[in-house]
């Protein structure tokens, strides 16, 4: 992984580290998103979804870049073989792999760090123009 810049707060204490300057962590949800939106209780239907071509060439690019991927799904540990293969065959290059995000959508994430978030409607891009139904709160 990139080196973590460590930080302090004003007092001198330690605080978490940080990505280095210019490196994004990119949390990416699989199914619907980079590829067919297959529900958990068809796993079967798993191995042979297709990926979305545009999602695969964007998330390479952004990895050969330095940001670090992560894909975070509401699949579960059960499925983890499969999306790990899945992954690999279609050619997605990434770092981490987390299982069993909340399923429902819905989200709102609450976090002492900048959080951008991207919805996701039907082309994989580099970067999404700003709309009127996505609110982005930024510090």
């Amino acid at each position: 992984m990139d080196e973590l810049v460590e930080t302090t707060s004003e007092d001198g204490s330690q605080l978490s580290p940080i990505l280095q300057d210019g490196i994004k962590n990119y949390l990416i949800d699989i199914d619907g998103t980079v590829g067919e939106d297959i529900p958990n209780e068809e796993p079967d239907r798993m191995v042979s979804a297709e990926a979305f071509p545009d999602a695969i060439k964007t998330i390479n690019t952004w990895y050969d870049e330095g940001h670090r991927i992560c894909f975070f799904t509401a699949r579960t540990e059960h499925h983890r073989e499969i999306t790990e293969t899945w992954l690999s065959e279609k050619g997605f290059r990434y770092h981490t792999l987390l299982m069993g995000k909340p399923r429902g959508g819905n989200y709102h994430w609450i976090d002492n760090h900048v959080v951008r978030a991207t919805r996701y409607t039907d082309r994989f891009t580099d970067m999404v123009t700003k709309r009127a139904d996505i609110q982005v709160f930024d510090d």
